[in-house]
């Protein structure tokens, strides 16, 4: 069985430098990084362009890995595209009519999604609330991992790492996953 290739679709103005997703795409062997032409004042069509063509040049199916309004884009996918997918990470969706610059992107498709997906979302983020986002996941069929104030599961949260993002990423391999060493969390160190 072939590994599929993950690919990372980051959101809105992209995932810096420590960010999980941004660790991920570093480590990961093979793995493709979606990079936008327009990260502060994206475009629906650009940014869906884009994602397929990544999608499409991969050398066979494809787990996603996406962010925030990466998690939009990755939805508002065609069939073509769709078709390659054997899975989808959406972490911390957006909701792009609480930010007119994101705005574009609405309305969000509500149709059942045709690979398996996992939605995972924080109760305190502040880009999507928490009813939005299970309501998100409801209507794409997913799976709803919802995370007590974990904010919008980036780094300045404290998500860089991210042990649990990494299992649910390997959940949605079937058994194909590639090996990837993540550090376990470094500890406080107590002052004597």
């Amino acid at each position: 069985m072939t590994c599929p290739t993950v690919i990372i679709v980051p959101g809105w103005r992209d995932s810096g430098p420590g960010h999980w997703q941004s660790l991920w795409a570093e480590r990961l062997p093979g793995a493709s990084r979606v990079v936008q032409d327009d990260w502060i004042t994206p475009r629906r069509a650009a940014w869906v362009e884009r994602l397929e063509h990544t999608v499409l040049a991969a050398p066979g199916p494809v787990v996603i890995a996406a962010h925030s309004l990466g998690c939009i884009a990755t939805v508002h996918m065609g069939p073509a595209a769709a078709a390659r997918v054997a899975g989808a990470l959406l972490v911390a969706p957006a909701d792009p009519e609480r930010r007119a610059v994101l705005s574009d992107f609405a309305p969000v498709p509500y149709a059942a999604l045709p690979y398996r997906s996992i939605v995972v979302a924080s109760s305190n983020d502040p880009y999507c609330p928490i009813r939005l986002a299970g309501a998100y996941a409801r209507a794409w069929g997913s799976e709803f991992v919802r995370m007590q104030n974990a904010g919008h599961i980036n780094i300045d949260s404290g998500h860089g790492e991210w042990p649990l993002g990494w299992a649910l990423l390997q959940s949605l391999y079937g058994g194909a996953a590639p090996a990837l060493e993540i550090p376990a969390p470094r500890l406080a160190s107590s002052a004597a």
